[in-house]
């Protein structure tokens, strides 16, 4: 039952949180200090969403994600 759960989300629970900090309209840095992680962590994060996602920048992720339904806004 846990793996089915899991699987049903893109997205980690970290990702989540960042994206959901972007679409806040938070920066990188502000992301960062938020979580107690570095900036380079967060661009990692991001990186790894936008390439789950095949999409090139940012908003193109948050639109996608929002499609998808992973994040609501």
């Amino acid at each position: 039952m846990g793996s089915d759960q899991k699987s049903k989300f893109l997205l980690t629970h970290r990702e989540r949180e960042v994206f959901e900090l972007l679409v806040q309209d938070k920066t990188t840095r502000d992301i960062a200090q938020q979580l107690f992680i570095s900036e380079k962590t967060v661009r990692n994060h991001i990186s790894n969403v936008m390439q789950k996602l095949n999409v090139k920048g940012r908003s193109q992720a948050v639109v996608e994600l929002i499609k998808l339904g992973e994040l609501v806004i």
